[in-house]
């Protein structure tokens, strides 16, 4: 079982790993609910961990999560192993657990959402990415809560 999903409460954060940007992701376990908190603009690595040594100080989170773009047929592409580093560093770097969280099409589903909800193509780039990390934590707390309906029925 994901080392997340042992702890029903609590805060994660989630990201959107981008060699431009991160999207950053807040959400409660117990609630399961994920929200878009903000993009992570530099490509300067100090920068970005810095960024985000100050979000985990604010939000206190009991674990990360980042998304793993695969290609559609589900095997792993350059981004994959990017992103595999970027999880490696967090771990490394402020010791908590990181899950993965598949994110095929998450930007894609974002563009849409924010399309539907009337932004036009350039305030959009603004909520891109944050919203894909909405995304990607909110089918992280999905596939958690399936899991744990299924060892409930096999117990």
């Amino acid at each position: 079982m994901l080392e997340s999903v042992k702890r029903n409460h609590g805060t994660i954060l989630a990201f959107d790993f981008g060699e431009k940007r991160i999207g950053v992701a807040v959400g409660e376990c117990e609630l399961g609910q994920a929200h878009p908190l903000t993009t992570i603009r530099s490509e300067l690595n100090q920068d970005r961990f810095n960024t985000i040594a100050a979000l985990i100080r604010e939000w206190q989170p009991i674990s990360l999560v980042v998304g793993l773009p695969v290609a559609l047929d589900g095997t792993a592409h350059t981004m994959t192993a990017r992103c595999t580093r970027f999880a490696n560093q967090l771990r490394g770097r402020f010791g908590l657990p990181v899950d993965f969280a598949e994110e095929r099409l998450s930007s894609v589903e974002a563009e849409e959402k924010l399309r539907e909800s009337g932004h036009n193509l350039k305030s959009a780039r603004e909520h891109i990415d944050a919203l894909s990390a909405q995304i990607i934590l909110q089918s992280f707390f999905e596939r958690a809560a399936e899991r744990t309906i299924a060892v409930s029925r096999e117990q």
